[in-house]
């Protein structure tokens, strides 16, 4: 039934008051503080590892995992687990390799780091564009998949959703990072509580349709029911190889989607670029624990509404435009908890997309305030000012991601599949200047560009090739499949490690050149002695690495 219950909605307005309330309390407790850019912008030294660890999970997960990755269960099974096992892994590179050379050369944003490594051209370009992607494309979609989703659940207008989600997440985000951050962890407990419930729900409902007892026996019979769908490797000959193919997703292009998400985006970095080094390690490592967590909360109810749906239920339910919405697992699941709980579920949601429209609205304001708005348009801005210039800018963010995403059919795409297709295209160049940016110093600005502007037309170019090209000879490789119309087409996965090497070996040749030409690239204080870490930390990442190498020998 798509509605709440009375007792669902005092739920939802206990934990709103408890955000809310927080929220207010920290803000004031530290109000004066609030004054300082460096404080408002990355709670500089004040969040702590457990709140820095708790915030990155709380920004990355959000309407897209709890709906797309749920319905990607459905579909593909526990396969779709990889990217968020393999996230764990990229978190324990990040915090080993990535963040001691930020924090070494005091960089608080990305664009500031392209400055500071290549030329202001590069950084202005970058700046610009992450700017767009986060409003246009990230923003937007979080917030209008988010409302689809809540209005699924609730029965409420969209309208209403989209605007009470907007509101929401600008009173938390006015409050500055240091707010964004604690009220992240009260986020990530309604989050994995309201997640697992579901779970718990998922499972009990496939062991009573089957005459099992209880969720043990539930898991039991989903892995013989859906044998398939508990294998992480697809061969080539499966019909969803091209969105994972085989191997890609552990040492190919999924490592590049989570190496440049984790490592070189501002919406991510910026909870750690605050701390100290060992406090910083100490939230990625919390954050890599919290991610072997995340497909018990979204994978497996979508893989159990698929065994219920193949039994014969949700028939109607799950049927969108006359056929199956995989997108509709994860919301009939809740529509069928018992009220109360539905509550604290629909809380769970609220506070992924929430927690993830704040994060992303300040990353906006960082980089527009610092990296536009400072360096170009007043650069005698006083602290106080770049402060108000960022609230303001949060809410011209949140006003223009309204207005245009009724406009960019999200729907149509799903928001998951909508980020990926527009991210995808530019993710291997922007990687591949910040890993020569960061560990080869002879990297130049030109090749930098390179990588920013030929990356992206390489990825068109492998994007539309299939329709010129005949690459059947790649099947044997693994490298192309066929479509449903029967044209050879390269996994997504694939073209973006394609597309990668070009600009690495791109990157290496213009540098070449240049250097030998007499230009000096402007390189970064760098030394072995960065990268030793703490025995704490090393028995922690030996067991997040143990821990993803037993899943993925169990469900080969």
């Amino acid at each position: 039934m798509r509605s709440l219950s009375t007792a669902d909605y005092i739920v939802f307005l206990g934990y709103f008051i408890l955000i809310v309330g927080y929220g207010l309390w920290i803000y004031n407790r530290k109000k004066k503080e609030t004054e300082s850019s460096n404080d408002y912008f990355l709670a500089e030294g004040s969040l702590t590892w457990w709140a820095i660890g708790a915030s990155l999970i709380a920004s990355n997960i959000s309407a897209e995992q709890f709906i797309g990755m749920s319905g990607s269960g459905f579909k593909l099974g526990i396969a779709i687990a990889s990217y968020e096992w393999m996230a764990a892994l990229t978190l324990i590179i990040v915090a080993v390799f990535f963040i001691p050379v930020y924090l070494k050369n005091k960089i608080f944003t990305m664009p500031q780091f392209l400055n500071q490594r290549y030329n202001g051209t590069v950084a202005m370009i970058m700046a610009v564009f992450w700017l767009l992607l986060y409003v246009i494309v990230n923003l937007t979609s979080i917030l209008y998949l988010g409302a689809l989703a809540i209005t699924s659940i609730s029965g409420l207008d969209f309208n209403l959703c989209i605007a009470f989600l907007a509101v929401f997440s600008i009173m938390i985000t006015l409050g500055g990072m240091k707010v964004i951050g604690f009220t992240d962890v009260i986020q990530v407990f309604f989050l994995i509580m309201g997640g697992l419930i579901t779970t718990y729900l998922a499972l009990n409902l496939v062991s009573d349709e089957f005459g099992g007892s209880g969720i043990i026996d539930g898991f039991g019979i989903m892995t013989e029911k859906a044998q398939t769908h508990f294998h992480m490797m697809f061969s080539k000959d499966n019909e969803n190889y091209s969105e994972l193919p085989g191997i890609s997703t552990i040492i190919g292009g999924m490592m590049i989607v989570n190496l440049n998400y984790w490592g070189c985006n501002q919406y991510i970095t910026q909870r750690a670029l605050g701390a100290d080094l060992p406090t910083a390690r100490g939230g990625l490592l919390f954050a890599a624990f919290l991610k072997l967590l995340m497909p018990l909360i979204v994978v497996i109810p979508g893989i159990a509404a698929y065994v219920l749906y193949q039994n014969g239920g949700f028939q109607a339910e799950m049927l969108q435009d006359g056929s199956v919405n995989p997108d509709r697992a994860y919301p009939v699941l809740l529509n069928l908890l018992p009220s109360g709980l539905k509550g604290l579920s629909f809380a769970a949601l609220t506070a992924a997309i929430v927690a993830s429209l704040a994060g992303k609205a300040n990353s906006i304001a960082t980089i527009f305030t610092l990296d536009i708005y400072k360096k170009t348009l007043n650069p005698e801005a006083s602290e106080k000012k770049q402060v108000q210039v960022g609230k303001i800018t949060v809410v011209a963010a949140m006003i223009i991601a309204i207005i245009i995403a009724p406009f960019l059919g999200i729907d149509k795409k799903g928001g998951f599949q909508f980020i990926q297709e527009y991210t995808g295209f530019v993710s291997p160049g922007i990687f591949a200047m910040f890993l020569l940016g960061f560990f080869w110093k002879k990297a130049t600005s030109n090749a930098a560009l390179f990588a920013t502007i030929g990356g992206f037309l390489f990825s068109i170019f492998f994007k539309f090739l299939p329709a010129y090209v005949d690459l059947s000879f790649l099947y044997d490789w693994g490298f192309a499949v066929p479509n449903a119309a029967g044209v050879y087409e390269i996994p997504f996965l694939d073209r973006m490690a394609f597309v990668f090497i070009i600009c690495i070996v791109g990157m290496f040749f213009i540098s070449k050149k240049e250097t030998q030409k007499g230009i000096t690239p402007n390189g970064l204080e760098i030394d072995t002695t960065m990268f030793r870490v703490q025995p704490a930390f090393m028995v922690g990442s030996l067991i997040v690495i143990a821990l993803i190498a037993a899943l993925y020998t169990l469900l080969w």
